[in-house]
């Protein structure tokens, strides 16, 4: 237990905290958690689910066979990706969930995995877990937030066994490109890396820009898997249900390991998901459209300010440099006390993230104008 890292951001919940209850009107640009509604059809289908008897009782070990076909149906349609839905699927209690488990998979004491840095803490989480090592794979600003393979020393490469890989990015807001995955998938045959790509914003690209699936590349199923949920999608992060898709031995892995944790997700849970995946996408569309109205307004309030800052191409963040003089720290605490304006600080991602910090698109366009307002007057 010693071991695990600090949950950071437990720090910051505190902070914040003592503002509200003090009185103040705290602007907060530093949680991940969506705030819109979980689309009505989909709430539906779970009361219809919970009134279904067939439902009150124990689920089968590995998940009900129609919501993996739905996860099929659903990647087939998205992104032209074909999956066999009883073995290269695999449901999960939620993306974090088999992030986690992958490592448990995979990493014995003293393995090496390959992490973004700044990237998704639970990253660690699992890695610390298992016993295993971490070296990280910086993303600059100068290489759009991929990293670099070319700088990575070869004798890392050839010891480690498992990737991490996260676009649209969180919390830089990234995307990867085709050529890059192509580049991904031929570095992991080299070395024989298993290579997991979590796909959490895979639905929130901008200015008619779709998010690549790393299973879109040739010879991807080979060397790895992608694990989605359905929390930024669909606005069911309370919900806990996603899904890992890919390489069959990977997924039988997981599938075994769940065996012994779980007897998968309530069923009225998993007729839900499957109405998200198979229902109209027309919620998924209208999200995409608030988020990027959002982003143009707070971008742009900010550059009417004279920051120069970079609009994000993906995911529900903006990821934005401190001035000179600040660590991200020292940043977010200055505009949480002067501003009440909370914004994530960088070092939560890792060391590389200590210039930046991450703001949330998740309030209305009004105050996230109000929110660049306020952070502009101490600057």
């Amino acid at each position: 237990m010693g071991k695990l890292p600090e949950q950071f951001f437990a720090k910051l919940v505190k902070k914040v905290s003592y503002y509200m209850e003090q009185g103040y009107d705290v602007i907060n640009l530093g949680q991940g958690n969506p705030d819109q509604p979980t689309p009505l059809h989909i709430v539906d289908a779970l009361k219809e689910g919970a009134d279904d008897p067939n439902f009150h009782k124990y689920s089968p070990f590995r998940g009900h066979s129609f919501l993996k076909q739905a996860a099929s149906d659903f990647y087939e349609r998205e992104y032209g990706v074909t999956l066999n839905p009883e073995k290269e699927i695999a449901i999960l209690f939620g993306g974090k969930v088999g992030l986690v488990e992958l490592s448990q998979c995979y990493l014995n004491a003293g393995d090496i995995a390959l992490v973004p840095d700044p990237g998704y803490p639970d990253y660690w989480s699992g890695i610390a877990m298992a016993g295993a090592k971490m070296e990280t794979m910086p993303l600059k600003e100068e290489n759009q937030f991929l990293p670099r393979y070319a700088d990575l020393e070869e004798s890392i490469l050839n010891e480690a066994k498992l990737m991490f890989l996260n676009y649209p990015n969180n919390p830089t807001a990234g995307v990867a490109t085709r050529e890059f995955f192509i580049e991904t998938v031929e570095l992991a045959r080299k070395h024989d890396i298993l290579v997991c790509h979590d796909f959490a914003y895979g639905a929130i690209g901008f200015d008619g820009q779709k998010p690549v699936s790393f299973l879109e590349v040739d010879g991807a199923k080979d060397v790895g898997i992608e694990i989605y949920t359905l929390s930024k999608t669909y606005n069911m992060a309370g919900w806990r249900v996603g899904f890992a898709v890919g390489n069959e031995h990977v997924i039988e892995a997981i599938n075994l390991l769940q065996d012994h944790f779980y007897v998968s997700l309530f069923g009225a849970v998993q007729h839900a998901a499957a109405a998200a995946l198979n229902g109209p996408q027309v919620c998924v569309e209208n999200l995409v459209y608030t988020y990027e109205k959002r982003r143009n307004a707070f971008i742009g309030r900010l550059k009417q300010h004279g920051w120069d800052v970079e609009a994000p191409k993906g995911s529900f963040f903006c990821w934005l440099p401190v001035p000179e003089g600040y660590t991200s720290e020292s940043f977010a605490d200055y505009v949480l006390d002067k501003a009440h304006v909370v914004v994530a600080p960088g070092i939560g991602f890792g060391k590389a993230g200590d210039k930046y910090v991450r703001v949330g698109l998740l309030t209305s366009e009004e105050r996230l104008i109000e929110a660049a307002d306020r952070i502009a007057k101490l600057m």
